[in-house]
């Protein structure tokens, strides 16, 4: 997960970089990119003393969150309000309220400065009052009434600015859904709940703003941030992009290939599609264009696989930490072995796709000229070691957050290998700050969507709206999937993973459990953790890859900003490129071997062979072209040959496959047919 403030990554070395004669965008335009498709990014410049109230105020957020992560001195309510007082003020001071053109951007207005100190106040509320608020729990006072009133429009504000206005409008209807609960009709309907007892909720308790999302963000997320941060500062970003071309630059398409290799290792220090397709897309979209790449589908390419990015372990998007507290009972290890499996899949059929629209068009590997130095690209593999590490450490079962703290030192230890690599004093510094600054939008977002549970919990609408769901999907299994795709990439067209998971995980998993169970739960009924990963895992990935799916598809249109191509071309072609996300979920609720759970290693083994071989077929589908150009009706068989292979039954699986090799037993004796093999222009 890495910090999308371009301004403060400057990585200390360049790795042999300007053998790639591609025209990569400067700072500056990436800075522009991410400001326009990614809230997050688009803060003050700030100067004079101002500038230095910001960085001390991160440095001691980062400060903070390592002491507590390392002694844990703090007790729930006093962390997380702490956590949240950090976050909130520094928003105000960073985020302007508007974003249009010709806002000064170098200062801050008052009121914004009343702002933050008011946030300043609301965190420190719990830890000065701690033993009378815990004394009278359950009565509300006048100050009360007032600091807990202010911590929910802070919070609300400060999501809009940092996240988006989505997560704040959906916010603000369950916040409405809750105060006017009688008037609801059928099923929607409770008693209400007045405003003493919602602030009460919303602050007084651990199920509203300082409830579980939040508790995650001030622990596991902040941690991995960290992490994340410490890396970029090692150059791990530029080494990534080097490591993709030595490795996958001379193949057919050697570009996109790169795009997909690198965005995939820029996953695992990334939580942002945005950010990722920024950080890696200003070098690798450029270099497909020059190739021969339509600058849609090159901008595609990047978009789907950046935004595959989240699904990649060992460090997934926030919401996959949020998943391990949500289920219960299980690891975040756990939850990143389930992962794993699918993640190769997803990536595999972007790789495919894009090996196919290679061959159909022509495009070669890049030249010799623009590969950079193997031996010396390759002595610096050692800056992998933290991420293997991290992976080792957990294998290991040690704790999640200590992993984390773990990753860091070891960061550090690589870093001291080489003189050009080294962090300093100055750099571990602007690590830290760094790192919090990141954590300000998560931390906005997870304080939101703690409203959205607090609502859920108290009114019973989880319970409600999942039995809705299963009623009018008539109890079919199929149907309640497909309705909770639909759900969850409507949600995530401008919100964040984090809120669209927090929605969807407490109103449709549940339904998918209900169904995976036989439709019988009781009270103190036990759910297998292969079915609770299952559907919180489906939920997870639709909630990613709307950032893909037109209409509103940020980091197709972020790829579009670089490319110069069509935003919404742009977004059709990452979709057609990530058919593996649309597809994969519905494999692991009904195969669960593809989680790796309770699975021998033959099924395992099996699962993955024919997925793959699936989504080969699918790809050739999709582009129209394998050994040679495909028909419409070649391609529509195709395609349901790797439907058939990749549905999760041995009969389609043996059917499948027969099928698959009688194609490509054609296709080969056929790929030098003039009628067949047309010449196809870029």
């Amino acid at each position: 997960m890495v910090n999308k403030d371009k301004k403060q990554q400057d990585p200390k070395i360049e790795l042999e970089t300007n053998a790639v004669q591609a025209d990569t965008l400067s700072e500056e335009e990436q800075l522009e990119i991410l400001q326009k498709y990614d809230p997050e990014s688009n803060t003050r410049d700030l100067v004079g003393i101002l500038k230095w109230v910001v960085f001390g105020g991160l440095l001691a957020f980062s400060i903070f969150q390592l002491y507590t992560s390392i002694g844990a001195p703090f007790t729930a309510y006093i962390q997380r309000s702490i956590h949240l007082g950090f976050a909130l003020s520094l928003i105000f001071l960073l985020f302007p309220a508007k974003k249009q053109p010709g806002v000064k951007r170098n200062k801050v207005p008052f009121y914004d400065i009343i702002l933050s100190l008011i946030a300043i106040a609301v965190g420190l509320y719990w830890p000065l009052f701690y033993d009378d608020l815990v004394f009278r729990v359950g009565r509300v006072s006048s100050m009360d009434l007032i600091i807990g009133i202010a911590a929910v429009l802070l919070t609300l504000e400060a999501a809009r600015r940092a996240v988006g206005m989505p997560i704040t409008i959906i916010s603000t209807i369950f916040l409405v859904y809750a105060f006017f609960g009688p008037y609801f009709p059928g099923f929607l309907a409770h008693r209400g709940q007045d405003v003493n007892s919602l602030v009460q909720l919303m602050f007084f308790t651990t199920d509203g703003i300082l409830g579980t999302p939040i508790s995650v963000s001030a622990t596991f997320i902040f941690v991995f941030l960290l992490f994340g941060a410490f890396l970029v500062k090692t150059g791990v970003g530029n080494y990534f992009n080097d490591l993709a071309v030595v490795l996958a630059g001379k193949l057919t398409g050697g570009p996109a290939k790169v795009a997909i290799f690198s965005s995939a290792l820029q996953g695992t220090i990334s939580g942002s599609s945005v950010a990722n397709v920024v950080g890696s897309g200003s070098y690798t979209i450029p270099m497909m264009k020059k190739l021969g790449y339509r600058k849609e589908f090159a901008g595609g390419v990047e978009a789907a696989a950046s935004t595959g990015g989240q699904i990649m372990p060992p460090i997934m998007g926030a919401a996959a930490f949020l998943m391990v507290e949500f289920i219960g009972g299980v690891t975040y290890w756990e939850i990143a072995k389930a992962a794993a499996i699918p993640a190769l899949l997803y990536f595999t059929g972007i790789w495919i796709m894009t090996h196919f629209e290679a061959k159909r068009v022509g495009l070669q590997g890049m030249s010799p000229d623009q590969i950079p130095d193997r031996k010396a690209t390759l002595k610096k593999i050692y800056l992998l070691l933290p991420i293997l590490g991290i992976i080792l450490f957990l294998l290991l079962g040690i704790p999640t957050m200590k992993a984390a703290l773990l990753g860091i030192v070891l960061t550090l230890v690589v870093s001291a290998f080489d003189k050009s690599t080294r962090l300093g004093i100055k750099d571990i510094i602007y690590a830290l700050v760094d790192g919090a600054r990141t954590a300000l939008a998560v931390a906005a977002a997870t304080a939101c969507a703690g409203i959205i549970v607090g609502v859920v919990v108290k009114t019973g609408l989880g319970l409600s709206l999942a039995n809705g769901l299963v009623s009018a999907a008539g109890g079919n299994i199929v149907l309640t999937l497909i309705f909770t795709m639909f759900a969850a990439l409507i949600l995530g067209m401008g919100s964040p993973t984090t809120a669209n998971y927090v929605i969807t995980s407490t109103i449709a998993a549940p339904a998918i459990i209900l169904l995976l169970m036989g439709g019988e739960m009781g009270p103190g009924t036990t759910v297998p953790v292969v079915v609770a990963i299952s559907a919180h895992l489906f939920v997870f990935y639709f909630g990613i890859i709307a950032d893909i799916t037109p209409p509103v598809a940020l980091a197709a249109f972020a790829a579009s900003g670089i490319s110069g191509g069509d935003p919404i071309k742009t977004g059709v072609n990452s979709a057609k490129l990530a058919i593996a996300a649309f597809i994969i979920p519905y494999m692991f609720v009904f195969n669960p071997a593809l989680l790796m759970i309770d699975s021998s290693p033959l099924e395992i083994i099996w699962v993955v062979i024919t997925a793959i071989t699936g989504m080969v077929a699918i790809g050739a589908g999709m582009i129209g072209y394998w050994y040679r150009k495909c028909n419409w009706i070649e391609r529509i068989i195709i395609v349901a040959t790797g439907l058939l292979l990749i549905f999760p039954e041995t009969i389609t699986d043996i059917v499948g496959l027969g099928i698959f090799l009688v194609l490509l037993i054609i296709q080969v004796k056929t790929k030098n047919n003039p009628n067949k093999n047309e010449t196809i222009t870029a």
